[in-house]
């Protein structure tokens, strides 16, 4: 079950009745800038315009609390710190103008209430500012010496985001006394503002009780920012078990580096699907929705949260070559075989890659070259060919990576056993692509029958084209949009026959360009100049075009392709 409530609430109601905010320890930095601080400001500028919005609404806040009283803010940090840090700005501004002697004792008034509403109060015996907000341990210092008391803030010695905290502050401070101006009146018009806004600007609140909870909801969530917070939840609770007493500051520091290099290479958007690749590598196969609750199981202790850390930074580096195949890391066959699964958008095989590459790389390149090609013939044929049901194929790959990465198979010999479970033989690969059909609108679909029909090209008849390049079409011969001439073939037909591979051939683009919807007879000539053999061929062989000899040359394709895209298991 999941335990979490969801609400609608304004500013005003998240900062009263004595609620707190942290921001977890590890959480990201403060990291907004000029661009997202003015977008914020147009919105609030809209909202006080004579028929401005009644109000704004300001996103997803995800927060983690046990009672209810004290949260942690797993999602919505920057939103949240950045209209506490424009609050406060509008407090500095108020002292300018109590300074002034502006309404003074008034104004005065106003910014303890203010201050006490929306930021806290400042403890009368010990003067320690009790604020509403905590921020991260790198922001925390900087926000509850400088900007909650509204002390001089130094501009030296501070690290990158304490810089932006500072200057956001400055940045408001400046919009409000451009706004208010510094009129008599001006603290009773900043004060009816500020007043106002805390009512118009609302939240979807999502409060959950654990982290597991958290992370299933990042896991349903459509909102912007939401995947890379889940990034963050397993940073927090990885960080939480590693920040000991027995911890030194240096570490921890090494650790961030760490991490940030990780999401740095991957992007964030990445890095859940990296996780779940790296754990699949090296353990039993784990469903989505259950990963965040797999490693927590697994992963309780200080040594083991730094042993995952190490093996997360290494196997990223892994993980980011297998999905670029212009990585200096491949030879050329290897590059052909990733840009194949990149084609074919095939990614159940990555997790037994990524143990392969790490147990045989090194040790026995051959090996590994065998194995990727392997793959890529595998998802040729069971995936794109024969359409197979991807679930189990998943599980022998999950299977083969963690009997590999656990020793148990030492050599590709062992792993092609078990490949050839899921091997279509030549029967059941020839009977799919003999009824094969895709249709080209979509570029992907138009990639792969451009790669096939060059590669039987190349097979057949030796002539070796890019199939990348724009030089050449994808001509239908039995045209996508057939004139009356092709009323010889039913309508019903048509539409099962266009989109067929024995109705489509390459073709210069130069003679494609002229053909259009027209009949087989005048199509038929400008086939035979053609420097496609397989299009010459359709020419010299069939006086006409119909289902008939549609199927026919679909056959023999058929038979070609099982040629090329074959694995021999003797081996």
């Amino acid at each position: 079950m999941m335990n979490f409530n969801t609400t609608n609430s304004t500013f005003r109601q998240l900062l009263g009745n004595g609620l707190s905010y942290r921001v977890p320890p590890f959480q990201r930095d403060y990291s907004w800038t000029e661009d997202e601080w003015e977008d914020v400001w147009q919105d609030i500028l809209g909202l006080f315009e004579e028929d401005g919005e009644p109000a704004h609404y300001m996103g997803y806040l995800v927060l983690q609390s046990s009672d209810n009283k004290r949260f942690d803010i797993i999602d919505g940090q920057q939103r949240m710190t950045t209209i506490s840090v424009m609050i406060l700005a509008g407090l500095a501004y108020l002292e300018d103008l109590i300074e002034a002697n502006l309404d003074a004792e008034k104004n005065r008034r106003r910014k303890d209430q203010l201050q006490n509403s929306y930021i806290g109060y400042i403890d009368p015996v010990s003067l320690i500012p009790r604020s509403k907000l905590e921020l991260n341990r790198h922001n925390n210092r900087f926000y509850q010496t400088y900007l909650v008391p509204l002390s001089l803030m130094p501009r030296r010695g501070l690290n990158a985001s304490e810089h932006l905290l500072r200057k956001a502050f400055e940045w408001f401070k400046s919009r409000f006394k451009l706004q208010c101006g510094t009129k008599i009146n001006s603290g009773e018009q900043f004060a009816g503002m500020i007043d106002s806004l805390v009512d118009k600007l609302f939240f979807t609140v999502i409060t959950v009780t654990d982290e597991l909870n958290a992370f299933k909801v990042f896991e349903t969530l459509n909102a912007r920012g939401v995947r890379l917070s889940a990034t963050d939840l397993l940073k927090n609770y990885l960080f939480s078990l590693i920040s000991t007493g027995e911890t030194h500051e240096t570490e921890l520091k090494a650790l961030e580096d760490r991490w940030e290099r990780i999401v740095s290479l991957l992007g964030s958007e990445s890095f859940p699907e990296f996780l779940r690749v790296f754990w699949n590598s090296r353990h039993k196969l784990v469903r989505k929705s259950d990963l965040f609750k797999t490693i927590r199981r697994n992963i309780t202790t200080r040594e083991q949260a730094f042993s995952l850390a190490r093996d997360l930074d290494r196997f990223a580096e892994i993980y980011a070559a297998l999905r670029d195949p212009q990585d200096v890391t491949w030879e050329m066959e290897e590059k052909e075989a990733l840009k194949q699964l990149q084609m074919f958008n095939v990614r159940q095989p990555l997790a037994m890659l990524m143990a392969c590459y790490d147990n045989f790389f090194d040790s026995d390149r051959p090996a590994f070259k065998r194995i990727l090609k392997a793959i890529s013939i595998i998802s040729f044929r069971y995936n794109i060919i024969c359409s197979l049901p991807s679930n189990e194929q998943e599980k022998l790959y999950n299977d083969i990576a963690w009997k590999v990465s656990e020793g148990s198979y030492q050599n590709h010999r062992n792993i092609f056993v078990d490949l050839r479970k899921i091997y279509p033989e030549d029967q059941t690969f020839k009977a799919a692509f003999t009824e094969k059909q895709f249709r080209t609108g979509n570029n992907r679909n138009k990639r792969i029958v451009r790669y096939v029909l060059f590669e039987i090209e190349k097979q057949k008849y030796n002539c070796d084209f890019d199939f990348e390049s724009a030089t050449y079409n994808l001509e239908h011969i039995l045209p996508e949009n057939p004139s009356k001439d092709w009323d010889y073939i039913v309508e019903e037909k048509q539409d099962r026959l266009i989109y067929r591979l024995g109705n489509i051939t390459p073709l210069e683009r130069k003679l494609n360009q002229d053909l259009g919807n027209e009949p087989y007879l005048i199509k038929r000539p400008i086939y035979e100049t053609s420097g496609f053999k397989m299009t010459q061929a359709i020419a010299q062989h069939y006086d006409t075009w119909d289902e008939a000899k549609i199927e026919a040359r679909q056959k023999q394709l058929a038979t070609i392709a099982a040629g090329i895209w074959r694995i021999d298991f003797t081996n």
